[in-house]
């Protein structure tokens, strides 16, 4: 069996702030054997300087999967390809085609230019969900490989925060964000929602595969935090809902999940929901 372990190298948490530093942003790396992805680039160079304190080469990295255009996923990007060389990055075309506006407390744009060292043949772009191949002779295949989850239906309803999020469009209007350009990423049972803006509950319904372990933000946002956000009784019955239909699925979250958030869904799920925080070593 391979041994597989996430490495939260960006949140804005941590249990040790002498060594980890923090930021609104979200990195995980995830080994399986000698295959290794990393999940999101969090907002800055932050995941290269937390990686160093954990002894960790990210030259090493295989593939980076990009969840979605966010500036918070996507702006370590650059400094991450002035380390590794080789890397294949995985991104959804509107991702990088887009300029994102969020209104919370005022409008500002939470874009990302698009890195040069990004070129083309060193980016695969999804449109449709599908088998990601490893390209290398790496035993991450008997694991039961990599498949990213696009065009993700909304029979559940989407957070209530994604209201202050805006795309501009090429007349200088904005419009809300559909998020046609947030992915999803399975790999043997380990289920990564980004920021889950199209809703966890669409997402997992979306993963055709067992799911052992779902881990990334929820986009649940307290009340202060934001003039859109959910009702405790609707975060209590979305709590309910996930332990009734996903009893043996551990959850981790921490990213633009707020804390009462999280402890509302705590009382109800007890140990099957569990926070990450920076510098962080989960293993699978």
């Amino acid at each position: 069996m391979l041994h597989k372990r996430l490495t939260i190298l960006s949140d804005n948490r941590t249990k040790d702030p002498e060594r980890f530093q923090t930021e609104h942003g979200l990195a995980v790396l995830y080994e399986a054997g000698d295959y290794t992805l990393l999940l999101d680039t969090g907002a800055s160079d932050l995941l290269i300087r937390n990686a160093r304190e954990l002894d960790i080469d990210l030259g090493d990295v295989d593939v980076v999967f990009l969840s979605h255009g966010h500036s918070d996923h996507i702006g370590g990007l650059e400094a991450f390809l002035n380390h590794n060389y080789v890397a294949r990055i995985i991104v959804s075309p509107d991702a990088i085609n887009s300029e994102f506006f969020s209104q919370r407390s005022h409008l500002h744009s939470i874009t990302t230019s698009w890195p040069e060292d990004a070129r083309p043949g060193r980016t695969q772009f999804i449109t449709q969900s599908q088998k990601l191949l490893a390209r290398t002779n790496k035993s991450f295949e008997e694991g039961g490989g990599i498949y990213v989850i696009a065009d993700i239906p909304h029979k559940h309803p989407q957070p209530e925060a994604n209201r202050h999020l805006f795309i501009k469009t090429g007349d200088d209007q904005y419009r809300p964000d559909d998020f046609r350009h947030e992915l999803a990423l399975y790999a043997d049972g380990l289920l990564y929602t980004g920021c889950a803006h199209n809703g966890l509950e669409n997402i997992l319904e979306a993963c055709p595969w067992p799911v052992h372990t779902v881990i990334g933000g929820f986009h649940l946002l307290d009340a202060h935090l934001s003039e859109h956000y959910e009702r405790p009784e609707v975060i209590t019955a979305l709590a309910q809902r996930l332990a009734k239909r996903y009893p043996q699925t551990t959850f981790y979250t921490s990213h633009c999940t707020g804390d009462g958030v999280f402890q509302t869904m705590k009382g109800v799920m007890g140990d099957q929901l569990q926070p990450f925080y920076c510098g962080q070593q989960i293993n699978l």
